[in-house]
């Protein structure tokens, strides 16, 4: 069973609902989230930008490819993201944001706090960078009562996100086309990378969670409820307490749009099990995985 949550009733401390996220991050590893400051119509306007973009023309929309800037900002064309070596690469459109540090900060020239690409729409820019701000303070919101849940201090996440590598992707699954075999997802079975995943959607089905014995789990959400999960890093971070689930889109005869905001740590974060001795940096475990999952930045020798 995946736990329905009340983000109110988490941020009071409520007994019942810390003890449902409890199980949730520790079990099954997906959660719901209603009652945020993000409204079902705010997410629905979001959804409509991203909507409005997927449908520009491919030549209007190739100036922000990241296969030509060379980073993780902006337009991923269908194809450029594979996420399972073992399957062929995804078939979604997707356009990807992240956090901006000010000019001669020392982790600016990390990937990771590349400059955002925008299109020419300035109500896209506004939209979709007003979204940005408001899910990281629900995500902040949402770790404090992980911590809690877990038996930690609910500041205990705190200092570590001052400068998120927080990434915002608005994904366009097609319907799945005729000629997907066995190893055509719209994104493969896959675990998060990071820490934590907002994710928002128009409410379609698609998404499919594994269970621990095997099988799969439909869950979907409408917009202004949240589907939550829970990153390998968050995994590696709590000594294997919080649980990263694997989770796939096969893609449906309908068209699907989802906008998860993944929610990561500052780069120089060491994401090492407390008393581990160990040292494991934020952002050399999500430059690992990007390398492995962007067909641009995969090493072709």
């Amino acid at each position: 069973m995946i736990p329905r949550l009340d983000a109110a009733k988490l941020a009071v401390g409520d007994a019942e609902s810390l003890e449902a996220l409890r199980v949730a991050a520790t079990g099954v590893g997906f959660a719901t989230v209603y009652n945020t400051q993000l409204t079902g119509a705010r997410v629905a306007d979001v959804i409509e930008a991203y909507r409005a973009f997927f449908k520009l023309p491919e030549r209007r929309k190739q100036a922000l490819d990241m296969a030509r800037t060379g980073s993780n900002r902006g337009w991923g064309a269908a194809g450029s993201e594979q996420v399972d070596p073992d399957a062929n690469p995804d078939y979604k459109q997707f356009f990807d944001i992240g956090y901006q540090l000010p000019a001669g900060h020392p982790l600016g020239e990390k990937i990771f706090y590349a400059p955002n690409q925008w299109p020419e729409d300035p109500a896209f820019h506004a939209v979709i960078s007003a979204y940005y701000g408001d899910a990281i303070a629900v995500c902040k919101g949402l770790l404090r009562a992980i911590a809690t849940a877990i038996g930690a201090d609910a500041a205990h996440f705190d200092g570590a996100f001052d400068t998120p590598m927080a990434l915002l992707r608005g994904n366009f699954y097609p319907a799945r086309p005729d000629w997907a075999g066995a190893k055509d997802f719209g994104i493969a079975t896959h675990t998060d990378y990071g820490c934590l995943t907002l994710l928002a959607t128009d409410g379609s089905p698609g998404l499919e969670v594994r269970k621990r014995g095997g099988g799969w789990i439909p869950l979907s959400a409408p917009p202004g409820e949240f589907i939550i999960n829970f990153g390998e890093m968050l995994e590696f971070w709590t000594d294997g307490l919080v649980k990263a689930t694997p989770h796939r889109v096969v893609g449906g005869t309908a068209e699907r749009i989802s906008v998860p905001m993944f929610f990561n740590p500052t780069y120089d974060t060491n994401v090492a099990p407390a008393g581990s001795g160990e040292v494991m940096l934020a952002g050399d475990h999500l430059s690992a995985r990007f390398r492995q999952t962007y067909v641009h930045l995969q090493d072709k020798t």
